[in-house]
């Protein structure tokens, strides 16, 4: 399941943004990859004041960072794809200059991650490892993109 976690300038995105650059961040990754939206997870954590720090001085510009932990094996077109949508997204949900939104990706193979008990699949294999987890599993899964 890739992870993003958004780290912002703390109070800078309401309830409300934090939902919109979820889906957001969720539909890039379906889209960019071809996973089910109910393979993403959001979290976000905030950055408090005096706690950003550059070069050795203190930022207190509002910025944002996404860091997408994801499954190894999707091709370079997919990751730049995946990671202009990202900026794009926030950029179009929060106004915030680009130049202070950053994005990266760091590629995990799926056979270092378990999930619900299981290694994950290769790309591409996300069907077949679905229909192997137990139905209670299978049915939590499915129940998250019925809530989308």
């Amino acid at each position: 399941m890739p992870t993003y976690i958004v780290s912002a300038t703390q109070n800078l995105l309401s309830p409300e943004e934090k939902k919109k650059v979820a889906k957001e961040v969720t539909r890039a990754h379906s889209q960019a990859t071809g996973a089910q939206g109910f393979f993403a997870q959001v979290i976000f954590s905030e950055i408090p004041s005096g706690s950003h720090f550059m070069g050795g001085v203190e930022i207190s510009a509002k910025q944002i960072f996404v860091h997408g932990h994801i499954r190894a094996g999707r091709t370079e077109e997919q990751k730049g794809a995946l990671l202009a949508d990202i900026i794009n997204s926030i950029h179009g949900v929060t106004g915030i200059e680009k130049r202070f939104l950053w994005a990266y990706i760091s590629e995990l193979a799926p056979n270092n991650m378990v999930e619900y008990g299981q290694v994950l699949p290769q790309p591409g294999k996300e069907a077949e490892w679905l229909e192997s987890l137990s139905a209670a599993d299978r049915d939590y899964m499915l129940s998250l993109s019925k809530a989308q």
